[in-house]
């Protein structure tokens, strides 16, 4: 019992004076200045809005390669970086301009490009990553495809 007490009273005393420097002392004012700059800009979010967040092709015949693009403005106050673009699967190629900056107000395109792969009606996602709040925004493609040689195609009307 003795030993407990003597141990408990040996640590509270050396909590007590461990903790006598002033920590306001330590701070250097030139990172006081640079963290503030750098909260200031971390509030600049870009924001991307796209002309369209889905895309139909229509009718097509399987395996005719499709295209279509995807405007895009950034809305915000920061500039916008694409970091990647990944589809649902290997039958769609999102092109677009990685890891370059679009300044407020600027726009740009992104390429998606189809196989015609898969039969009857199909849709893919494209998940784009960006440094905008959510993080991530998703794009669409739609096709009706039939075989080949199934007679004429066209526009879905």
């Amino acid at each position: 019992m003795k030993r407990l007490f003597f141990t408990l009273s040996f640590a509270s005393v050396l909590v007590f004076t461990s903790c006598k420097e002033n920590a306001s002392s330590k701070i250097n004012v030139a990172n006081v200045e640079v963290a503030a700059e750098r909260d200031a800009a971390a509030k600049k979010v870009p924001v991307m809005e796209f002309d369209k967040v889905e895309h139909d092709f229509g009718t097509i015949e399987q395996n005719a390669p499709q295209e279509t693009i995807f405007t895009f403005k950034n809305t915000g106050d920061g500039p916008l970086i694409i970091t990647d673009a990944k589809s649902s699967c290997g039958c769609t190629i999102p092109e677009y301009p990685q890891n370059t900056p679009i300044a407020p107000g600027e726009t740009g395109e992104m390429l998606v490009k189809f196989n015609g792969a898969g039969q009857n009606q199909i849709t893919k996602t494209i998940t784009v990553s960006t440094n905008t709040g959510t993080g991530v925004e998703t794009l669409r493609i739609k096709a009706f495809i039939t075989p080949k040689g199934a007679g004429p195609v066209g526009p879905v009307k």
